[in-house]
């Protein structure tokens, strides 16, 4: 690769580096950190992600799916010093993870390749690092695939990153293939020799010419921040390589700039230059103290950024050390208030892991059994409760499926390895339904459910059937009846007696339910009006149609009473059959649950959304652009609840995976004719 240029004001080597790999799905993370490992000698050679060999998707599911389900950490030595790199999972799907692993990384390696589909999931990337303030790189992967020129390429992702993007370096083609490239700020050329080193060779020619444009352009986006580079470009001087590199490390740092490098992590080409690229340029964990306020700090603190349940090892939360120093056994504190003793400290790379006496700033570990630490906590060793870092609320869950043990005698396994999931991934959201007694789990879509059932069976040895929840429908009445209500049983000893009428009528919607007393003359006695109003409400559970009754008022009116055989039993039971038998004759109607949706989505896929949203029985309400975001759409509409069940599905396809949605409930409207009828009729088949 040539020999590397010494640039000690750029170059911070104080502990361990923590470098993010980031990116839309797809884009070849998992395959760029093997290929870092292996020219990093941290592995022999590198694995691969379609045959189940690398150290990053290791667990089972990533293993099936060929796809990052989680994030992965594997620490390496480059040129003396120590690189931790997460491998972050690049379906919006399971960016939770991305987002708890972001806040304590030195520095992002965002990899991407040249093809504009994957446009918006490079934008959402990029916005998380923006927001956090995170220097990054821009890794463009698969240039040995790539069909425009670089350039082309670059004015396409341009848009995507509110920071401009660099070109570092320029191509080198053999015709229409890519054989190397030049390092614009190095000024030198390199040939790719597939799964080695590179080889210097000489410019010359139209390589040459265009080196230097490449360059010139490079430097003059630098100089928008140096007014001594501007001058010296204004009076045609060539600057210090040295000072060239200070530039880049400093622009980088500051945010102002995002370096564009080339590469191929398939055959490992351009893996050095991005290695000395993090080593000169990449600040440190100084850096990252400053950046999330405690830098200086006194104590030790650390930040927990993944909750891990191993099958026999128990509980691990993996944490960067930010300041000071951790060592076995000790006790922590912990931002949410709790408190624990950490029982073995790991170091942790893919699958593996080997334990540590103690754990210095800069360093990521896995902290053992520290069962009431959650993802996002800071840890402190001393006894004050440290701050928290980072806020780390999950996307609104966009999908739900009703689960159910197997076996019924896994019932209580089941809650308790959700739990656990939910620990592992507080993306997930686990519901209890009162009106069904269903449990739902609710996740970012079809994949991550789909997961979380793999996790259940795999991994804590759990059956599990599920279904679609149930929709929230109710039905109300039209017209109002006055009902007698009796009960009347003998059966030697004292009998059963209650007797009540009632005046039932509808209310505007959503006022729910009222109970009026109008008794006088003790037709009823007083201490049997609560047990009148208790019948009332279980009769109102389920309606003739089949379903909770809402928005009505119940008024007691008159009744009668048996000195011996009435009780509270008898009135409640008399006013449930008093209301049984109202019901059907006061005009039932079905009401369905109405929610109002909103969706981001990229601006071409706009006209896809409404017509989506049209196909549903949603009514649209208008659209303007999504505030802050270029090119993105924010569309608003009236949707059925019974429309949204898998509208993250299709929603997903037609934006290539980059829209999501949020829904709240707005009221309950009526359902008639042939709509409430297969409702109707489908709720009696499944009872």
């Amino acid at each position: 690769m040539g020999q590397d240029v010494k640039r000690p004001s750029g170059h911070q080597g104080s502990g361990s580096r923590c470098i993010a790999l980031v990116g839309p799905f797809q884009s070849g993370k998992t395959t760029l950190l093997e290929a870092i490992l292996a020219r990093t000698g941290a592995i022999p050679k590198a694995g691969s992600v379609d045959h189940g060999t690398s150290v990053g998707d290791a667990s089972p599911e990533a293993r099936h799916h060929k796809m990052g389900v989680g994030l992965s950490a594997a620490t390496t030595t480059f040129m003396g010093e120590n690189y931790t790199f997460i491998d972050c999972p690049g379906s919006i799907e399971f960016a939770h993870d991305m987002r708890a692993a972001l806040p304590p990384v030195d520095a992002a390696v965002v990899v991407c390749e040249a093809d504009e589909r994957k446009l918006p999931q490079l934008q959402i990337v990029l916005r998380e690092l923006e927001d956090l303030g995170i220097p990054r790189f821009l890794f463009l992967n698969k240039i040995d695939k790539a069909s425009k020129r670089v350039r082309e390429t670059l004015a396409t992702l341009q848009p995507a990153s509110r920071i401009p993007l660099v070109l570092r370096q320029i191509p080198i083609w053999n015709g229409d293939l890519i054989a190397g490239f030049v390092d614009l700020a190095l000024e030198r050329a390199f040939v790719y020799r597939e799964h080695k080193a590179s080889e210097v060779i000489d410019l010359k020619g139209g390589d040459l010419d265009r080196e230097k444009e490449a360059r010139f352009s490079m430097l003059e986006k630098l100089a928008d921040h140096d007014d001594a580079l501007l001058e010296q470009l204004l009076e045609d001087i060539q600057p210090p390589r040295d000072a060239v590199f200070d530039d880049l490390a400093h622009e980088l740092r500051e945010g102002q700039i995002c370096p564009v490098l080339l590469g191929s992590a398939a055959r490992e080409n351009g893996v050095l230059r991005l290695m000395k690229a993090l080593r000169h340029e990449a600040p440190g964990i100084e850096a990252t103290a400053k950046r999330l306020d405690v830098a200086g700090s006194k104590e030790a603190l650390a930040y927990v950024f993944k909750t891990m349940h191993l099958q026999h090892g128990g509980k691990l939360s993996l944490a960067r050390v930010l300041t000071g120093r951790f060592d076995d056994a000790a006790a922590v504190q912990a931002s949410s208030g709790e408190a624990g003793k950490i029982s073995g400290i790991l170091a942790v790379t893919g699958a593996h892991d080997s334990k540590r006496p103690s754990a210095e700033a800069g360093e990521i570990v896995a902290f053992g059994k520290l069962d009431a630490v959650k993802t996002g906590d800071t840890l402190t060793t001393a006894k004050a409760h440290p701050p928290l870092l980072a806020g780390l609320a999950p996307a609104a869950p966009a999908l739900a499926l009703a689960l159910a043990a197997g076996d019924r005698k896994d019932d209580v396994k089941l809650g308790q390895a959700l739990i656990k999931l939910n620990e592992e991934d507080p993306s997930l959201a686990i519901v209890h339904n009162a009106q069904t007694h269903d449990t739902v789990l609710w996740g970012q879509g079809e994949m991550h459910l789909r997961v979380a059932l793999e996790r259940l069976h795999d991994r804590f040895g759990i059956n599990v059937n599920s279904h679609p929840p149930a929709i929230g429908y109710q039905e109300t009445i039209r017209k109002p009846i006055t009902q007698r209500g009796r009960h009347k049983k003998q059966s030697g000893g004292h009998g059963q007696f209650g007797d009540v009428v009632l005046e039932i009528r509808p209310m505007p919607r959503g006022s729910g339910f009222a109970f009026v007393d109008k008794i006088v003359g003790g037709a009823v006695p007083r201490n049997y009006i609560g047990a009148v109003e208790d019948g009332v409400r279980d009769g109102l559970a389920r309606g003739p149609l089949g379903f909770p009754v809402i928005d009505v008022q119940a008024t007691l009116t008159d009744g009668s009473y048996h000195s011996v055989d009435s009780s509270d039993q008898a009135f409640r039971t008399a006013s449930r059959v008093g209301v049984a038998e109202a019901l059907p004759q006061c005009q039932p109607v079905l009401l369905e649950p109405i929610h109002l949706v909103e969706i981001v989505c990229p601006s071409e896929a706009t006209a896809k959304i409404n017509a989506i949203l049209s196909a549903r029985r949603g009514q649209i309400l208008g659209f303007d652009t999504r505030e802050g975001w270029t090119g993105w759409d924010c569309v608003r509409a009236m949707m059925p609840e019974a429309e949204i069940g898998d509208l993250i599905v299709e929603l997903r396809s037609a934006t290539a995976g980059a829209g999501s949605f949020t829904r709240q409930f707005d009221r309950m409207a009526e359902v008639t004719g042939r709509a409430a009828d297969q409702i109707v009729a489908a709720h009696r088949d499944a009872a």
